[in-house]
């Protein structure tokens, strides 16, 4: 199965159902089942990000009160890649999906469906781009 690797909070609003689309700076013509990845470690601007009012708000909402609670190095959800659009000023998300996603023009929106979390993450090493998860 295709997977990519996010940076945490990324991956568990994702996980969570919140987090819908995931930008890009590049696109691929890939479509279909996709692993979610968070990352082995969470950086000084993702935990600034984390203290955000909104992704506070929403991950407080799901029993999530602090970063040492996000999973790391492990695959946290399944969905659907099902399309890729080119991002312009007149078709960026409202929020709270704006705010979890870096929406400047001619970046790219990559558009998930059916996300099923994972009962229990799994470990994996990830990787930079689209990588093969091995499920077995």
């Amino acid at each position: 199965m295709k997977a990519i690797t996010l940076t945490q909070p990324w991956a568990t609003l994702v996980a969570i159902g919140v987090k819908r689309i995931e930008t890009r700076s590049w696109r691929t013509f890939y479509r279909g089942p996709l692993a979610i990845h968070a990352s082995k470690r969470i950086s000084d601007s993702e935990f600034r990000d984390f203290n955000g009012e909104t992704i506070s708000l929403v991950l407080e909402a799901h029993d999530i009160h602090s970063f040492h609670d996000l999973p790391l190095g492990v695959i946290v959800a399944t969905c659907t890649l099902v399309r890729i659009l080119r991002i312009y000023p007149d078709n960026v998300p409202a929020v709270p999906e704006f705010c979890f996603g870096d929406y400047t023009a001619g970046r790219w929106a990559w558009y998930l469906s059916d996300v099923k979390a994972l009962a229990e993450p799994v470990p994996a090493k990830g990787n930079l781009g689209l990588w093969e998860w091995n499920t077995a």
